[in-house]
């Protein structure tokens, strides 16, 4: 299992957005070093909390800031962009990281954002559909492209550059509760993200994603393999519980009232039931907790906690190749998120990746063999020391 960053990021808006959007690129800097393979960067308009507009530019910056990490939008909202556009953001930063960058792309997530830029929330969907049709073309055909639509026109329509990545960077789809992301990376054979554990209608449906892209698959010809099915996961660590309880106290309420702002998904956690009325304040820590503890769609703990929600979410789906964390919420002070990531590092992953497998096996072997070891060594000392003695009598 491969670990990464899925940052929408979400900053409370009474802060400097300078310094928070530079914090960003300060975590993504950091998780490079502690072995967390990819990030993926959200697009946003509107709601205050979330301003980072264009992943593909924040994705530049960060690019240079870090060595190893893939970086890609998370997602690009494809009814506010004319195709070609994104296609050939997509492929001149795929070229300037030398194949490090990732194209996902999605209808949009807030409501809001639609509203403002003046399309119909009713066809973000279709809208995304006919864009990554020509999108698509545009990045894997050399044959020219023409296209009408009720919102945009493609005449001749080719790339000056080809991808670095051959074929094309790698792609991804995402999904909550509907089929409609597992059913095009099905269809093209692409990856999927699931953020279904940041609701929990979601993350009752999160076992049957794959199901949905295994059977586009075949419908259409396509190989997919779960290897790229990446799940997000809300995930904070300290070295005990109460730690972890108090680094997340300021941080998580506020969280919590904007998304359910946004979407009413955080207070599904609290109140699942249909037409349950939205709290009129932040819900307190504890409540939080509890529910995430309940439903097992966050953990806000130790390592251990945390080892035994990812096996579980592992067990219950059957099994997936990347575990995203949900970060850049501002639940915590940045030393806090700096210390829960190397911690994460240290103890989380090592358990899904096998990496300490040998190092414990040569200590286990170790002390099974230690009382045959340690008797040996006391004899080898007292030889020693019993030459040493008859060589200076003699």
């Amino acid at each position: 299992m491969e670990f990464g960053l899925f940052m929408p990021p979400m900053h409370y808006p009474q802060q400097n957005p300078t310094r928070a959007l530079h914090r960003d690129l300060e975590t993504l800097t950091y998780a490079d070093t502690l072995g967390f393979k990819e990030a993926w960067i959200g697009e946003h308009h509107s709601g205050g909390y979330e301003y980072v507009t264009s992943p593909e530019v924040f994705i530049a910056a960060a690019i240079e800031r870090t060595q190893h990490m893939r970086i890609g939008s998370g997602v690009a909202s494809l009814p506010y962009h004319h195709p070609y556009h994104v296609a050939e953001r997509a492929v001149l930063l795929d070229h300037l990281s030398r194949g490090r960058t990732m194209l996902g792309v999605g209808p949009g997530s807030l409501p809001t954002d639609a509203h403002m830029l003046g399309v119909p929330w009713s066809e973000t969907r279709k809208r995304m559909v006919e864009a990554w049709e020509a999108i698509y073309h545009l990045l894997t055909n050399d044959e020219p492209l023409t296209m009408e639509t009720d919102w945009f026109t493609l005449r001749d329509a080719q790339l000056q550059l080809s991808p670095y990545s051959d074929p094309t960077m790698e792609i991804a789809f995402t999904a909550m509760e509907s089929p409609f992301g597992p059913s095009l990376a099905g269809k093209y054979g692409s990856s999927l993200i699931s953020l279904s554990g940041l609701s929990a209608k979601g993350f009752a449906s999160l076992a049957n994603h794959w199901n949905v892209v295994e059977e586009q698959a075949v419908a259409h010809n396509q190989v997919v393999d779960r290897s790229n099915w990446g799940v997000v996961a809300m995930i904070h660590v300290a070295e005990t519980r109460e730690q972890a309880k108090r680094e997340v106290e300021k941080g998580l309420p506020g969280f919590a009232m904007y998304s359910g702002a946004v979407s009413e998904r955080t207070f599904e956690w609290l109140e699942p039931e249909e037409g349950a009325p939205v709290p009129e304040g932040p819900p307190s820590v504890d409540d939080l907790i509890a529910a995430f503890g309940g439903t097992q769609i966050a953990c806000i703990g130790t390592p251990d906690d945390a080892i035994e929600m990812i096996s579980n979410m592992a067990e219950m789906t059957g099994g997936f190749g990347k575990l995203l964390l949900f970060s850049a919420t501002d639940w915590t002070s940045q030393e806090a998120n700096f210390r829960g990531l190397e911690l994460f590092a240290r103890e989380v992953m090592p358990a899904f990746q096998g990496s300490n497998r040998r190092p414990m096996a040569f200590m286990e072997r170790a002390m099974a063999s230690r009382e045959a070891a340690v008797a040996e060594q006391r004899a080898s000392i007292q030889e020693a020391q019993a030459s040493y003695t008859g060589t200076k009598e003699s």
